[in-house]
């Protein structure tokens, strides 16, 4: 599966790629993805989109796109290159993998998940619109 999330040079800074910082501790996720919900929202604006979240990059390869719903569910959507964390998904999450490459998990694992993915994310960015192939209902 291909991904067209190229963002022109003048994307907001917020939008850009950044190196990832280690989280230790689940108030530093917590504190992360609260940061990211801002800067996601003021990049929005008020024009309406689906699929919005981050896209975290693996050392070793691939992305991961990262959704949550409204009701605080959790679509993880994995590039080919990133189908060898799958393993490492299954582990924290206690989930097995999805048929297809989109995962729909429960809220409560997103900080585990996070933890758990820690040492393998090389960096992060927003994505304002990303469309997850086959999800289902967690």
């Amino acid at each position: 599966m291909m991904f067209n999330d190229n963002l022109p040079s003048d994307t907001p800074p917020s939008l850009q790629e950044h190196p990832w910082i280690s989280l230790e501790t689940a108030l530093d996720v917590e504190a992360w993805m609260d940061l990211q919900h801002r800067e996601l929202q003021q990049a929005l604006g008020d024009k309406p989109t689906t699929g919005q979240g981050i896209c975290l990059s693996l050392v070793h390869g691939g992305q991961l796109y990262l959704h949550t719903n409204s009701d605080g569910d959790v679509l993880l959507d994995l590039t080919e290159e990133a189908l060898w964390v799958t393993p490492v998904l299954t582990a924290v999450t206690r989930t097995p993998p999805p048929r297809g490459q989109v995962w729909a998990l429960p809220g409560h694992v997103l900080i585990q998940l996070l933890l758990g993915l820690n040492s393998l994310i090389a960096s992060s960015r927003l994505v304002l619109r990303h469309q997850y192939k086959g999800a289902r209902s967690a």
